[in-house]
């Protein structure tokens, strides 16, 4: 047996880790836009599309974290980071790394991914019901 393929039994593992740290970092934009922690995103009241976008962020952050409805959160998260590209990011340059839409895009394309995939290992989504 090949390395790759032993590597293979801890697959859901590696995707639990990568749900978890996007989720943690998600959540992260979601408390700048709310709470101004770790740093404040913007001053002043939140306009009611940011704020929108700021539960999203959380909420749907939180939810990712844990697992509990995984896919349909996913579906819904990389939907508005791809809306949050073409609306913020995009506008101001064709390239990514000069638009600052490199993280909008990652979390598109990593969320799309846990929408096709599911959570991987340590998600409430795995529990078995009686």
């Amino acid at each position: 047996m090949s390395t790759f393929e032993r590597l293979s039994a801890y697959r859901p593992y590696g995707l639990a880790a990568l749900r978890i740290m996007t989720a943690l970092l998600f959540i992260e934009h979601g408390t700048m836009k709310l709470f101004a922690f770790p740093a404040a995103q913007m001053e002043g009241p939140l306009p009611p599309l940011m704020l929108f976008a700021a539960l999203l962020e959380l909420v749907g952050g939180l939810l990712i974290l844990v697992g509990l409805l995984t896919r349909p959160v996913a579906f819904l998260l990389a939907g508005q980071m791809a809306v949050a590209y073409f609306m913020a990011h995009a506008p101001n340059s064709f390239f990514p790394a000069v638009n600052q839409g490199d993280a909008a895009i990652l979390f598109c394309f990593v969320f799309l991914y846990l929408f096709f995939s599911g959570p991987g290992a340590f998600a409430i989504d795995n529990r078995k019901t009686a």
